[in-house]
């Protein structure tokens, strides 16, 4: 018993004593500098004399170098450019919106747009609803005859024609309209198919040798002799001339520059004949 308390004592004796025998670090606790890194600073920067009160090299090699003296030039350039023109340099400098970072198109605009594009197939001079193709210009020998930017068109408006035409754009678009929005109307939406008489031809007006050419001579004049409707019944302008058909020609004189028919001149008694006339002056209907 008294051989462990002796241990117990003595033990504790080291422990208080331990403070005061630990020896303080013969060192700095800061860290050492690099001498490698010292090394290559100096290498890099050679050094130079420094005057007195002048701040150190590396300093000085932070401060902004000037401007060169061409793009100083272009920047004052421009600055009186944007002072004589209003333009808001701050804005100029924006970059454009990003259009591809765009919402896609949603479902029912996809397919509105396949419709268009599929309702474009095979059309002619930018209306859907005109079916043909473009042909090469025709020339001719006959001062006045001939047509710059031809089509053949098959259809306007839904309703066939018997045969293609040959005309320019503007008596196909003329066709069209009215087609779609008098003639169609006024058969309930059963006309299927249009008699073309004429188109393209180069003659002289009403075939009298010797006159002025005609409008089809350029392509801008079309003769409907008969309507067809889908139960098959013909209508034509020779012996069905009524109250009906009376309407449809007249209605006719707001979508092209002439309109001659039965009763007007003597040479049109079995067809419509209908033209868009660069002529100077209003519409000439008879």
């Amino acid at each position: 018993m008294a051989e462990r308390v002796r241990r117990a004592l003595a033990i504790l004796a080291l422990c208080l004593a331990g403070p005061a025998l630990a020896e303080a670090p013969a060192t700095s606790l800061r860290p050492m500098p690099n001498p490698l890194g010292a090394a290559a600073v100096a290498a890099a920067a050679p050094e130079a004399p420094v005057e007195a009160g002048a701040a150190p090299a590396m300093a000085a090699s932070l401060r902004p170098q000037p401007r060169p003296a061409d793009l100083a030039r272009r920047i004052a350039e421009l600055r009186a450019a944007a002072a004589t023109t209003g333009l808001d340099l701050a804005s100029a400098a924006r970059p454009e919106p990003d259009l591809a970072a765009e919402e896609p198109p949603s479902r029912k605009e996809r397919r509105k747009k396949k419709r268009e594009m599929a309702s474009m197939e095979g059309s002619v001079c930018g209306v859907a609803a005109i079916k043909g193709e473009p042909i090469a210009p025709i020339g001719s020998k006959v001062k006045g005859c001939g047509v710059a930017d031809p089509v053949r068109v098959t259809s306007v408006a839904g309703v066939r024609l018997s045969q293609a035409v040959t005309v320019d754009c503007s008596i196909a678009k003329s066709l069209n309209a009215w087609v779609g929005e008098v003639a169609q109307p006024a058969f309930d939406g059963k006309l299927s198919e249009l008699r073309i008489a004429a188109h393209y031809i180069c003659r002289g007006r009403n075939n009298v040798k010797g006159a002025k050419i005609s409008e089809h001579g350029k392509g801008r004049a079309v003769d409907v002799a008969a309507f067809v409707l889908t139960s098959g019944k013909t209508v034509t302008v020779a012996g069905d001339y009524g109250r009906l058909l009376r309407r449809i020609y007249k209605a006719a004189c707001p979508y092209f520059r002439t309109t001659l028919g039965p009763g007007s001149d003597g040479y049109h008694e079995d067809h419509f004949h209908f033209d868009t006339s660069a002529r100077d002056g209003g519409s000439y209907c008879r």
